[in-house]
């Protein structure tokens, strides 16, 4: 998995398999859920990223890694 801002159109992707999409479905204003061909989620794109989430602070819980705090 894959989480990439792009601060000059405020914009977050989180890019969830290493397949390419192939349809799109906007969920809620500014959210798009990407499937691929065979209807698998593959990501998720967020306009306006710092309106509605908290940016300053990513926190990873219950992956197979030690739990981490990333502060912007």
């Amino acid at each position: 998995m894959k989480i990439n801002y792009y601060p000059d159109t405020d914009s977050m992707y989180i890019d969830l398999s290493s397949k390419s999409s192939v349809e799109s479905m906007e969920i809620s204003e500014g959210i798009v859920l990407d499937y691929d061909e065979n209807g698998v989620l593959a990501g998720i794109d967020i306009d306006n990223a710092s309106l509605k989430l908290d940016l300053s602070e990513l926190v990873l819980n219950h992956l197979p890694t030690k739990r981490q705090k990333i502060f912007a």
